[in-house]
This record gives C-alpha cells, sequence and structure tokens, in this order.
C-alpha cells in the first residue's frame, strides 16, 4: 500500500513538473532571411531547461506570423512595425478584414532594410526601372511582399506592368544567377543570408537605392518607414545604398502567460543573452533594453511591461 501511495505521488509530482514547463514558440520567416536565424538565437537565450522551453520555426513571415497568432497556432512570432500596427487597429492592409486586437508587443528588435537586389549592370537605378522586369516580390504572408507593392506604387510602377514572381530570397537568388529573373525584393535585417551568399557566388549584384522625393513621400504616408544605408561591403563587393528601412518587433497575444513572458522579456535582456546575440549576428548587438521600448504601435503584454518597468524605461 506504501509503494503505491509513493508512486502515486510521484506520479503526481511529475504530472505537475510537466504542466510548470512552457512552451512557448516564435514564428520567424524564411530560412535564408534574418527572422530565422535571429529566432534561433532568442530562442536559445531564452530558453529555461524544466521551465520555459522556446523554439524558433519557419514560417512565410511578417503576415503569417501574425495570423498564426490570432490562430493560436504559434504563442508568437516577429513582424514588421508596420505590419504589427495594421493587424492590431484593423487599418493599413487590415482595414475591412478581420483584424487582432489582442496583439501586444514583447520587444521591439532591429531596423530592417528594404533590399532590390539586381544582376550588376543590369541599369536599374531606381524602382522605377522595373517596369517590364521579371521581380520577385517575396511569398503571400511576408512583410516583403507588402512593402515591394508600396514601393512599386510610390515609383509609378503598377504591378501588372511587372513580370511578379511569389518566391523566397533564396529561390530569387537561384534565378537571378541563372538569368530568369532580373530582381528581387526582401526586407530585412542586413546582412541577410540569401543575399550574402549571391554576393560571394561570383554573381555580381547591386542594390537599388530607394530615395528622392519618392522615398520622402513613403514615408509621410507611413511613418514606419526611416531612411537607411546599407555601408558598402555589407555585401560583398557592392557599394553603399540609401533606402528605408522598418523595425522589426517580438510580438504575441494578450492571452500569454504573463508570468512566461515576463521571464522570457528578462532573459531576453540578461547579460549572457546579450553577449550571445551580439557574437551571433551582425543585428543582434541592436537587441538591446534601450531599442526594446522603441517605435512601440501596439500595447505592451503585461508580463513585458513588467520587466520594463522594473527597470526604468517605462514609467
Amino acid at each position: 500500500m506504501k509503494r503505491l501511495i509513493a508512486v502515486a505521488v510521484a506520479a503526481v509530482a511529475l504530472s505537475g513538473a510537466a504542466q510548470a514547463q512552457q512552451f512557448f514558440r516564435i514564428g520567424t520567416g524564411g530560412t535564408a532571411g534574418t527572422y530565422y536565424p535571429v529566432g534561433g538565437m532568442i530562442a536559445n537565450a531564452v530558453s529555461q531547461p524544466g521551465k520555459i522551453v522556446v523554439t524558433a520555426q519557419a514560417s512565410n513571415g511578417s503576415m503569417a506570423n501574425v495570423n498564426g497568432i490570432a490562430g493560436g497556432a504559434i504563442e508568437s512570432g516577429f513582424s514588421q512595425a508596420d505590419v504589427a500596427t495594421w493587424a492590431q487597429k484593423g487599418t493599413g492592409v487590415f482595414e475591412g478584414k478581420p483584424n487582432v486586437p489582442g496583439l501586444r508587443l514583447i520587444a521591439n528588435l532591429f531596423p530592417e532594410s528594404v533590399h532590390i537586389v539586381v544582376r550588376k549592370g543590369s541599369n536599374v537605378k531606381s524602382p522605377a526601372d522595373l517596369k517590364g522586369k521579371r521581380v520577385a516580390l517575396d511569398e503571400p504572408g511576408s512583410g516583403t511582399l507588402i512593402n515591394a507593392r508600396m514601393i512599386l506604387a510610390a515609383y509609378g510602377v503598377k504591378e501588372s506592368e511587372i513580370k511578379p514572381e511569389y518566391i523566397k530570397p533564396n529561390q530569387a537568388g537561384d534565378k537571378l544567377k541563372d538569368g530568369s529573373l532580373d530582381a528581387f525584393f526582401f526586407t530585412g535585417g542586413a546582412p541577410a543570408g540569401a543575399i550574402a551568399e549571391l554576393a560571394t557566388s561570383g554573381t555580381g549584384i547591386e542594390l537599388v537605392p530607394i530615395d528622392g522625393a519618392q522615398a520622402d513621400g513613403l514615408r509621410t504616408a507611413s511613418p514606419f518607414f526611416a531612411p537607411d544605408v546599407i555601408p558598402a561591403d555589407t555585401y560583398k563587393g557592392v557599394a553603399a545604398v540609401k533606402t528605408l528601412a522598418v523595425g522589426a518587433q517580438w510580438v504575441t497575444s494578450d492571452k500569454a502567460d504573463a508570468a512566461t513572458v515576463y521571464e522570457i522579456t528578462k532573459a531576453l535582456f540578461s547579460d549572457p543573452a546579450q553577449k550571445a546575440l551580439a557574437a551571433g549576428h551582425a543585428k543582434g548587438r541592436l537587441i538591446t533594453k534601450d531599442n526594446a521600448v522603441q517605435g512601440a504601435g501596439i500595447p505592451f503584454h503585461p508580463g513585458a511591461e513588467k520587466f520594463y518597468r522594473e527597470v526604468g524605461l517605462i514609467k
């Protein structure tokens, strides 16, 4: 009888431990972009064995992640600041569509640069020159596709005036290399894996500037855009280029457990996590406490807000 009681107590203890362990998924982006490697770094840095297991998984990007959070398929995800705000408020691309009022911010992460990649010597000097070209705009569900459409429109190019393809940047890189594509868009933290690989493959590439009056007009229409420069040799042999950037944010649902989000946020800004992020990717150095509360277009999750109040970043 005593043995049976002991087994029962052990089973209850094990059950309690299993229930106590929280699983927290991060929807990222395609494996050749920036979200995926940064998501993996963050998951490793904030996981607490036996308590909170954080995992990163590939996805189609911002829109797919926001929708995944809304549907309960993932606990959190990365999103461009514009997409997150539109989703939460029901504006922009979410106007007239079901929005996600429960979307909440964990942290602003880093600026994402808009890249337009072409072959060297292609004579594409502006987005306006993409008329009639074969252009990859990224997959449905990506923030890149939204940005690409906005930029083309700002420069007077209709989607019907290009030959669009809706493929990931690594597939676009392969097609640019073999000559079956003229250009591709990608919004992400520089350096992006697919573009870096292309630049070192022997295929000469250039980045098309996004500046001038059209870029100024875009910034006025969408204050999420900021002026940006991708420095020379960010990609091997590629000159510096003026472009636009938008913030990358880590978002979740208001239904996410507050204690879990608090622990994850606290872990993200611990010294070991900060060292690992800074060493792991060029954008990892920008994932700091001070940057985390910048550009918040949606409310913070209560768990994250508790941490930021404790460290004096939110009054």
